[in-house]
């Protein structure tokens, strides 16, 4: 079987660290071509991990090699105005989370993804971790046979700490300025102040991991129905009644990283604790 040839679309320390570092080891994956419009840190990165073909922009790229899959590793809120590209190429997509800033931008992309029929898979690798995958299937297995009653509460708790590990220790650099980008902005979010604006799109790009890990672990559809003013407590219930609660900072970590899940059944509980996102080879 041959390998799965695949392009990168940006290279900046999370393609780099999340993606590019795992991606060269697998036998089955081949990095065939790079887009980067910063020259000098493309050739570095080409240099590093063996990359044929280097391209300035994702269009060049799309048009002269012919590839498998896109990983695209971007802020989320330059999805909008990037993705339509990457989607009429008609290539399975890998971004990272989310798929946009906004409701409205997201509904946008799924309806063109649709319209392409491409598969786009977003980075929410807590639900790739060895510890959540376990947790998952025996959740599962209890809510199938009801040995242990109703689930009844999930909680999640995730203090701000040290979320990098210096992962990004070697991560290629160059001295060339960030590339101007159109990005969607939270200020233009209907009915949200700046102050607001500001917290809602760090809370997006901070929490939405546990927001999708609550629903993934869950396995259905999950109501708000509360927030504190501090910002250190949300609180809903599910479709069949199950409360959820997610404790954002109820502390500050200067070091550690302790990010905890607690799923609750009438006679047992399911416990997982997750490493820091990019504290490699170490599973929850």
């Amino acid at each position: 079987m041959k390998p799965v040839r695949l392009a990168m679309i940006g290279t900046g320390m999370m393609g780099q660290r999340a993606h590019l570092d795992q991606y060269i080891s697998w036998p089955d994956c081949d990095i065939v071509a790079l887009a980067e419009p910063r020259a000098q840190l493309a050739q570095k990165v080409a240099a590093r991990y063996g990359i044929k073909h280097v391209f300035s922009n994702h269009q060049d790229l799309l048009a002269n090699v012919e590839v498998d899959g896109l990983i695209c590793i971007q802020p989320y809120a330059h999805h909008l105005k990037l993705l339509p590209d990457l989607y009429a190429a008609g290539k399975p997509i890998m971004t990272e989370k989310p798929l946009a800033l906004s409701v409205e931008a997201g509904e946008e992309l799924v309806s063109l993804a649709r319209k392409h029929q491409v598969t786009h898979m977003m980075g929410y690798h807590k639900r790739s971790d060895p510890a959540m995958i376990y947790a998952k299937q025996q959740i599962d297995e209890w809510k199938t046979d009801q040995s242990c009653g109703k689930m009844t509460y999930l909680r999640v708790t995730m203090p701000p700490g040290d979320w990098a590990w210096d992962g990004f220790a070697s991560t290629l650099t160059s001295q060339e300025d960030y590339p101007q980008v159109s990005l969607e902005q939270a200020a233009d979010l209907s009915g949200l102040t700046d102050e607001q604006a500001k917290a809602y799109d760090s809370f997006v790009n901070y929490y939405i991991h546990q927001i999708n890990a609550i629903r993934h672990l869950l396995g259905e559809d999950y109501r708000i129905t509360y927030t504190d003013k501090a910002g250190h407590l949300l609180a809903g219930e599910s479709e069949s009644g199950v409360t959820v609660v997610l404790e954002m900072a109820p502390w500050n970590n200067s070091v550690a990283w302790q990010e905890s899940y607690l799923v609750c059944f009438e006679k047992a509980t399911v416990s997982v604790n997750l490493p820091a996102p990019l504290a490699s080879q170490q599973p929850g």
